[in-house]
């Protein structure tokens, strides 16, 4: 019911005063021009990849294709994930949504709502039993928690959708499967390695020490530059934990400023 569903924007509200760094975010449209870019550069390079031949493309040049379509998923996935804070457009909560929906949808036939849902849960009760993405406290390694954590997001609905999807693009548009599993299939399952390596496992594991902090995250400590190409800056995960009011695209002022924090303290 959209009654239950959380309200972005007052979710975003919370944890800004627990800490004493002065963190604001300017609701301009930036947030929009940002998300419209990593769609419709998706959409563009999905197009082109997909009627492209292979031979002139060669062995590197298809690699190099599946790397770029799966950080361009990710992007996907991470614009979908900023309209759940109500951060693609913070002053329009239908835009923000419709967003959201349209991001998750081209990922892999997402329903968003349900999204919205967990992801609220995952915020309120972070590595824990009442966290949907985090393991059931015997899937610790890599492997296992990634197959229990697709598990908890992926259904019947979408696996026959996209299926549907993938047959229709081969007989329909004339597209061969191999373009279809090599530029469309292959980079989202990659994307969603991605996505559960830099923000969950990396930083929701737990330490050998425990957790040292009430939202049971760690950052990835390396540079912006590198942040941004592992997984959009997903890896200062402690940072957003602490300022879900705050979009992907500032987490590393946000690092930096806690950094210098902790440095003059």
């Amino acid at each position: 019911m959209v009654a239950s569903i959380p309200n972005p924007l007052q979710q975003s509200a919370l944890n800004q005063s627990e800490t004493g760094l002065n963190i604001s975010y300017s609701y301009n449209y930036k947030g929009i021009v940002i998300a419209l870019t990593i769609i419709v550069t998706w959409i563009a390079s999905l197009g082109f990849l997909l009627s492209s031949h292979l031979e002139k493309l060669g062995i590197w040049g298809i690699l190099l294709a599946i790397v770029w379509q799966t950080f361009l998923y990710t992007g996907l996935f991470i614009t979908a994930h900023d309209a759940m804070h109500g951060l693609v457009a913070p002053n329009h909560l239908h835009i923000n949504r419709w967003f959201g929906r349209v991001a998750v949808n081209l990922y892999a036939l997402f329903p968003y709502n349900r999204l919205l849902q967990k992801h609220w849960a995952h915020h309120r009760h972070p590595a824990s039993q009442l966290d949907p993405d985090f393991h059931n406290g015997k899937q610790k390694n890599f492997f296992a928690w990634y197959l229990y954590f697709i598990k908890n997001y992926w259904s019947w609905r979408q696996i026959v959708g996209l299926t549907i999807l993938f047959h229709s693009a081969n007989v329909f548009l004339n597209i061969s499967r191999t373009h279809l599993i090599l530029f469309w299939a292959l980079p989202a399952i990659l994307s969603s390695v991605q996505l559960f390596y830099f923000g969950t496992f990396l930083t929701h594991r737990e330490p050998r020490a425990g957790y040292e902090n009430i939202h049971r995250a760690q950052s990835t400590h390396i540079v912006p530059f590198w942040s941004f190409l592992a997984c959009y800056h997903f890896g200062y995960h402690e940072e957003h934990h602490e300022y879900p009011q705050v979009p992907w695209w500032k987490l590393p002022e946000v690092y930096r400023m806690k950094r210098e924090e902790s440095v003059v303290s």
